[in-house]
């Protein structure tokens, strides 16, 4: 069991991968309020350029 323990190999692949899950998780955890955020300020540009086009 003390080898099991010692034995490194693997450690930065598993450590990296757990940090992509946590990227993963926290940007899908983020996409719906960006979403919104970027869908409101298309929407505010639209309107300023129709209202500017009308004038």
């Amino acid at each position: 069991m003390g080898l099991l323990l010692r034995d490194t190999r693997g450690q930065d692949l598993i450590e990296y991968a757990l940090m992509a899950g946590f990227v993963a998780v926290a940007a899908g955890a983020l996409m719906p309020s960006i979403a919104t955020s970027i869908s409101t300020v298309f929407s505010n540009v639209g309107s300023v350029l129709t209202a500017a086009a009308a004038s």
